[in-house]
């Protein structure tokens, strides 16, 4: 792609007398310009046959447009694009499922769409449907699969067909675990094979295990390229700028302050004691259930500590001292949560909520010692003073 731009109408508004009066006022008040919205602006960019790319960035940055402009779904307004050798598109749970054929003639359809010969098709039949685990409802029309029957089959035919270029849109997460990894797996090995790939998703984990460079999309435009690791930390980085909150204005608990820093004085590192500090305001005395979790960027905690005790009226400060830090060098958000529902109020204390951000020093990456086998979830003991 060189130079993409794209370009939709403006939506419609209600067909209703008032309305139209105002859009009337509105295009005259602009010289009598048609109103559109830019949704790709001056994107670039290029994959070389066998790589893998990600495209990441908040909904609505463009990054499903530009897969249907590189399957032609839709067509660009300026700009250059050009794709090489055959596309497998999956850029819906449905897309290319007919909803009144049966599974068996969908998989046919599907190859005769992608240019392939019926014998061909014939070849993949039995390992698609094995990897779509839907033998039993092959012979059953589509309409009535599951959705996530549906996802297994569109994304088992999309990638055993063998495109030239597969696009993936954020699909795999209609699915459950298992077939995630399968999923990733799979794409691992068509790219080995020497399939181009693109790929979005906002699971960040999964962007890394598959894509050698990643594109960020922000505001329709190109925000950065390069290698998936450099990419995704900058895109971490600006998310969490947005969803960090120095002082919670929300709940019936108020934070005035957070830190997190070692025991020792020094800098925070793997494995190290460190001691989280809290400075909070509770209008009401009241039992409480305090959670503090860290995480990679703002997302799922990797894990939670808690602790049930009672919270104090007026200004107060929790301490919870972890017996070390089982992290390896990165950069990492601390969470707090405060359950236990007041009197007259649906919602909890404190809403589950990243307070601070911070760097943690360290090896890439920690590995057991040498001999012991890890088979339970992290623990992290915790030692708790509130006062």
């Amino acid at each position: 792609m060189e130079n993409v731009w794209k370009k939709f109408r403006a939506d419609l508004t209600r067909p209703l007398f008032m309305d139209q009066v105002q859009r009337l006022g509105r295009s005259i008040a602009s010289s009598g310009e048609r109103e559109y919205r830019w949704v790709l602006k001056d994107v670039s960019l290029e994959v070389e046959p066998g790589g893998s790319l990600a495209l990441i960035g908040i909904n609505g940055s463009g990054k499903t447009t530009l897969l249907k402009v590189l399957s032609q779904v839709t067509y660009q307004t300026a700009g250059t694009c050009i794709v090489q050798g055959r596309i497998g598109a999956l850029l819906s749970v449905t897309a290319g499922l007919h909803p009144d054929l049966t599974g068996r003639e969908n998989v046919y359809l599907y190859g005769a769409v992608l240019g392939m010969g019926r014998e061909n098709i014939r070849k993949r039949f039995d390992e698609i449907i094995e990897f779509a685990d839907v033998a039993d409802a092959i012979d059953r029309q589509i309409k009535f699969f599951s959705l996530g029957m549906q996802m297994r089959l569109g994304f088992s035919i999309a990638a055993y067909l063998e495109p030239a270029v597969l696009l993936v849109d954020e699909v795999l997460a209609v699915g459950d675990a298992s077939f995630q990894q399968k999923c990733l797996r799979r794409i691992g090995e068509i790219v080995r094979q020497g399939t181009t790939l693109l790929y979005v998703s906002h699971d960040l984990a999964s962007v890394e295990a598959s894509c050698e460079k990643a594109v960020w999309l922000s505001d329709a435009m190109v925000r950065a390229s390069g290698p998936t690791k450099d990419v995704v930390t900058m895109y971490r980085t600006a998310v969490e700028k947005n969803a960090t909150l120095l002082t919670s204005k929300e709940g019936v608990v108020q934070v005035l302050k957070a830190d997190i820093y070692a025991v020792d004085g020094g800098q925070l590192r793997s494995e190290c004691e460190v001691e989280v500090a809290l400075t909070m305001d509770s209008p009401q005395q009241a039992e409480a259930s305090y959670f503090i979790g860290i995480s990679q960027g703002p997302a799922f905690p990797m894990f939670v500590v808690s602790h049930n005790a009672q919270m104090p009226a007026g200004e107060f400060e929790i301490r919870c001292q972890l017996g070390y830090l089982p992290l390896p060098k990165g950069h990492y958000s601390l969470w707090v949560a405060i359950t236990g529902y007041p009197r007259g109020r649906s919602d909890p204390y404190l809403e589950w909520q990243p307070l601070v951000s911070f760097d943690a020093f360290g090896p890439d990456r920690l590995d057991p010692p040498e001999g012991v086998m890890v088979l339970s979830p992290i623990y992290v003991g915790a030692k708790w003073k509130i006062s």
